[in-house]
């Protein structure tokens, strides 16, 4: 089968092909690369499927979500496990939807994603690629223990809870250590040891640090990745980028919390819903956050640090899984097209550890794919409008064919 565009993306951050085409083969992985004349030349007797003015790319990965995040459902009471898994595989079809066909979840509930990941293997549903912590562990009392965060105090509590995390299944360890006030909520030597017990039982560590000076500290720390960095400095990026510790914005979320809770301050609305009304408390918090990574984004961005696309989305009424919006974010605060697909596709797959075997459009690996309408390589909001998806080949979404006639 030959899949040929006006445009082709490979996911490096610089590479666009044009009027190029590639090959499926039949065990799924990606065969020649090419023009699309020589592509007839070669194969002849292939059947072909010509997308015209697109582009096709990797399929993307979304390195922050929160798949099994109920909390903020207005019949929050309804959400038994069976229901908590409905919604779960609601948010997964959704990535589908959008181009999204892998995916790391940072917290939910235990042994959801687990199962979901199951499922999928299974063939009983159609899911992305799944990388899961289990449930986020804080302090007593500290970020997300309202959430279903797992408390936990001390270097040995500590250790004992990513022991069990490890035990029942998990790929990653998720700490968090700071809400919206400059307060570390884990000592140093708690977040050592986090690190310390996750890397030696070979494990990689994402941690949930917003503000200073737990950014520093959990950099001192040496986690695999720091999720959200708000406040984060261009010497700090500096130290990321040495360290090997890769950085994940999450810029829509607070992007869309700002605008939101500024919306429902001048305008007035239903404040119960526990989560906006905790949103709106915070507004002086998502001010000064929206605008850090507008101002300093690009500055950081250039110290070399390795970046994570993720969108962390968990409100109420918001879009699902806006990648598209976080990497047309990056876009407008600076980088250039290519350089924001490869934050959603290569850059992931090394974290991951998957690089060889998808991440990249290259001869010999899976098959992920993504078709969008119009040039991605020179405007990012063509991956507004998803044509096709695929994951090793097999379509796992088609866009509805628009009619030829009124």
């Amino acid at each position: 089968m030959i899949l040929a565009a006006s445009h082709l993306v490979t996911g490096d951050g610089k590479t666009h092909l044009q009027n190029a085409a590639l090959r499926l083969e039949t065990d799924g992985r990606i065969g020649f690369i090419g023009s699309r004349e020589e592509m007839k030349h070669r194969y002849p007797e292939d059947a072909a499927q010509d997308f015209g003015e697109a582009t096709i790319l990797p399929g993307l990965f979304d390195m922050h979500v929160h798949f099994g995040y109920y909390y903020s459902q207005p019949d929050i009471g309804n959400y038994d496990d069976y229901m908590i898994a409905y919604y779960a595989l609601r948010q997964a079809s959704s990535a589908l939807r959008l181009g999204i066909t892998t995916v790391r979840d940072l917290s939910s509930p235990h042994n959801l994603l687990k199962q979901l990941r199951l499922a999928g293997e299974k063939g009983y549903v159609k899911v992305p690629r799944i990388f899961h912590s289990d449930t986020g562990i804080c302090m007593t009392g500290g970020h997300g223990h309202q959430d279903g965060i797992v408390e936990a105090d001390g270097p040995w509590a500590l250790r004992k809870e990513i022991r069990r995390q490890c035990r029942d299944g998990a790929d990653w360890v998720k700490i968090l250590t700071s809400n919206r006030e400059d307060l570390a909520e884990f000592t140093q030597e708690e977040l050592d040891a986090a690190v310390d017990e996750s890397h030696r039982r070979g494990y990689k560590a994402a941690v949930h640090a917003g503000t200073q000076p737990s950014i520093q500290m959990c950099i001192d720390a040496g986690f695999d990745t720091i999720e959200h960095g708000t406040f984060m400095t261009a010497e700090q990026g500096r130290q990321m980028a040495e360290k090997g510790i890769a950085w994940v914005p999450t810029i829509t979320a607070y992007a869309y919390l700002y605008q939101q809770t500024r919306k429902l301050i001048e305008e007035g609305g239903d404040l119960s819903n526990p989560i906006s009304a905790r949103a709106v408390k915070d507004q002086a918090f998502f001010k000064p956050a929206y605008e850090s990574y507008r101002d300093h984004f690009k500055e950081i961005y250039d110290t070399g640090v390795t970046v994570l696309a993720g969108t962390d989305m968990v409100l109420y009424g918001a879009p699902p899984l806006p990648l598209n919006r976080e990497l047309a974010y990056m876009v407008e605060y600076g980088i250039t097209p290519l350089e924001a697909i490869r934050t959603a596709t290569v850059n992931p797959a090394r974290v991951l550890g998957i690089d060889k075997e998808t991440g990249c459009l290259k001869e010999g690996l899976l098959a992920d794919i993504l078709v969008v309408k119009g040039n991605a390589a020179a405007d990012i909001a063509a991956l507004n409008q998803v044509l096709e998806v695929r994951m090793a080949g097999k379509s796992v979404f088609k866009a509805p064919e628009e009619p030829c006639c009124p």
